[in-house]
């Protein structure tokens, strides 16, 4: 008789929980239907989402247009240029070639690169896959800007930073660089005697039922393809075109969120890579990267993840391996961090605090409280945020950037930018003194401590 009782019991028990799981993810999803809607309606800007959990898709879908030209609609199969996302891709196809005793990690990259100057002679391949090899960025070269419209190789591009000094020691600091990433690709290519995308299709996508991903050659006939936009004052525009040879194995892969989601799922099995192999490429080196993932936490879960940017688009990836949870958010708009989406869409499944993307209205302050909050605020030794006052209006400036970007008062204390989704507070003693500021983005504050 007791055994029967508790059985009922235990089957109560189950049909209780099942319903309470049940009611939590429909929780989850209306909650990201409602974030999602009122960032298409504040930002003008959208995207697809997939939110994930104990291995089960909980969300999977667009919002906005993927091209608002022709009034089409992003859907959960749209495909966006994913940008950096492309490096960890590029990260297991070289461990694939090592699996296979094709190269090992610790070689020198210049066994396998032609024309390798002096300075490249000692950078390994792990050093490539970890930015440790102090090679400049070709991205941040300041002539890029005109550069990344022309016809360049791979080859070509990697020769815009060939002569440059290295930026360090290789191996003795963390600095990300892009064309890591593209020699990485010319090293896949050398060994493997395809091309980059050629080997992608046949060992990574079409084993993995990628079936919407693949190498962005810029064809505008591609189905199902998003449109890039950005930013220009407060409208969007089509964003700038770039040829996309030269991202090649750092950036110039596209894909949806379903697809994605399928691409990571690969890393909680042996179906792609072996174990022993997995757990290296997640092993965190400087600054915490792995092999094309960041390695870290949030809000006490372990998080795997990066983030991607390229001409017209904006992506992020965060898998938490612990939970099977995963979200992913690619946008077609360069001007909004898809990270910031990423970490509000996190804090929804985790049931942590989070903001509604609301309209900022600006106000007019008066010029003698601007002028007070005019300065330089000590983030760190040697890091400060500069305010300062142009006309009528605030300009911030944060360290390593090289210009000013406008402030809008919303208040006579806050202040938000409208380059990226930031806010920053102004903080006075009880004598009304200006002592520091608040800076807040992607849910992280960071304090300031006015200093001149």
């Amino acid at each position: 008789m007791f055994l029967k009782k508790f059985g009922i019991g235990l089957i109560i028990i189950i049909a209780l929980f099942s319903i309470v799981s049940a009611q939590n993810e429909q929780d989850i999803s209306a909650k990201v239907d409602e974030y999602m809607n009122a960032f298409v309606k504040v930002k003008g800007v959208g995207g697809s989402v997939l939110v994930a959990r104990d291995g089960k898709v909980l969300v999977s879908k667009g919002y906005g247009s993927a091209n608002a030209e022709a009034n089409v609609s992003n859907i959960a199969t749209t495909r966006f240029r994913i940008g950096s996302l492309t490096k960890q891709i590029t990260a297991a196809a070289l461990m694939l070639l090592q699996e296979r005793g094709k190269l090992s990690v610790k070689d020198t990259a210049c066994k396998y690169l032609e024309n390798c100057p002096e300075t490249w002679k000692d950078i390994t391949i792990h050093q490539l896959l970890t930015h440790t090899s102090g090679i400049p960025n070709f991205t941040a070269l300041p002539e890029w800007r005109t550069k990344k419209s022309e016809d360049l190789s791979p080859v070509q591009v990697a020769a815009l930073v060939r002569d440059l000094p290295l930026k360090f020691k290789s191996g003795e600091d963390f600095d990300y660089s892009n064309t890591n990433y593209l020699l990485l690709g010319l090293i896949i290519e050398k060994v493997s005697g395809k091309t980059y995308e050629a080997f992608l299709q046949e060992n990574i996508f079409t084993p993995l039922k990628m079936n919407d991903t693949g190498y962005d050659h810029g064809e505008l006939n591609l189905p199902n393809r998003a449109v890039g936009y950005s930013k220009k004052g407060e409208q969007n525009v089509l964003a700038d075109q770039i040829n996309m040879k030269a991202p090649f194995a750092a950036g110039a892969i596209y894909s949806t969120v379903e697809d994605l989601y399928k691409w990571q799922a690969a890393f909680d099995s042996e179906s792609l890579l072996k174990q022993d192999t997995i757990n290296v490429i997640f092993t965190p080196e400087k600054r915490n990267y792995g092999y094309g993932w960041g390695i870290g936490n949030w809000k006490n879960h372990k998080v795997l993840s990066h983030a991607g940017g390229i001409d017209g688009f904006s992506s992020h990836l965060m898998k938490f391996p612990q939970e099977k949870a995963v979200v992913i958010v690619l946008l077609n708009n360069d001007r909004v961090l898809a990270q910031t989406v990423a970490v509000d869409l996190a804090s929804i499944l985790y049931g942590e605090k989070y903001d509604l993307p609301k309209e900022r209205k600006e106000i007019a302050v008066d010029a003698k409280i601007l002028d007070s909050y005019v300065g330089q605020y000590e983030v760190a030794p040697g890091l400060v945020f500069v305010i300062a006052k142009d006309g009528d209006k605030l300009t911030f400036l944060p360290p390593g950037q090289p210009k000013a970007v406008e402030l809008f008062a919303e208040s006579e204390t806050d202040f938000f930018l409208k380059v990226v989704d930031a806010q920053i507070s102004f903080v006075k003693n009880e004598s009304g003194e200006v002592t520091g500021l608040k800076f807040q983005q992607m849910g992280r504050t960071t304090n300031a401590k006015k200093v001149k």
